[in-house]
């Protein structure tokens, strides 16, 4: 039986509070857990389908040598992508300074990994930052964005930007040709997947998950510029 989550970091955001947990598994095993404005976010316990959102979209880009990562979390996207050796410049986004600040204390393995990387680069920004002439600045081979649990399911509200028509074809005129925008949802987005065809060839890729007894379907959606 899983020990009772222990909070080790929380902090007060213009979004609400985010909160680092740490537990105990049956096994043994410390796991971490992210809390956004009192909702789970996400934990270390399967991080399966983060790291597949950067293994899925790696393999389908000839030279990923400039990567933008849209959103930290708990870094395990970051990090699938830094293992990938042709990737020589990552940049991660995140709103969330406190987050930044938890990941250069070191606060979990990961985090603490991709803080001190030299190929590594972190930044306290929106995400949609990344639309336009914002920095950092393309282009990119490869934009990961793992922002939300997807447009059905914001985190932020203002969020629902990033994927407009407008938003999303400015951030693929970003990307170098035979590169792929990646979006990861936590369910099919049919708008989404109808918006970004209508910008470029897109793959719906569903991932099934068993998740304390519950069967579910995270989504990614990858677009290749």
């Amino acid at each position: 039986m899983d020990s009772t989550p222990e909070t080790i970091a929380t902090a007060e955001t213009p979004r609400g509070e985010i909160a680092l947990r740490e537990r105990a598994s049956a096994d043994g095993t410390v796991v971490h857990e992210l809390v956004v404005a009192g909702v789970f976010a996400m934990d270390s316990a399967d991080t399966a389908t983060e790291t597949a959102l950067a293994q899925r979209s790696l393999e389908r880009v000839a030279a990923p040598t400039r990567v933008l990562v849209g959103g930290l979390g708990l870094g395990f996207t970051a990090w699938q992508a830094l293992k990938d050796r042709r990737v020589r410049d990552l940049h991660v986004v995140e709103i969330e300074e406190d987050l930044v600040q938890w990941a250069r204390l070191g606060l979990t393995p990961t985090l603490g990994v991709l803080a001190r990387h030299p190929r590594v680069t972190l930044h306290v920004q929106d995400a949609a930052s990344a639309v336009g002439d914002g920095e950092p600045a393309g282009p990119w081979d490869l934009v990961l964005l793992d922002v939300d649990n997807g447009p059905g399911f914001l985190v932020h509200e203002e969020n629902e930007r990033l994927y407009s028509a407008t938003a999303l074809s400015v951030l693929l005129s970003q990307v170098t040709t035979g590169g792929v925008l990646a979006i990861w949802a936590a369910q099919r987005e049919p708008q989404l997947l109808a918006t970004l065809t209508g910008l470029a060839p897109t793959e719906e890729i569903v991932l099934p998950v068993e998740r304390q007894d519950r069967c579910l379907e995270y989504v990614l959606y990858l677009a290749r510029a």
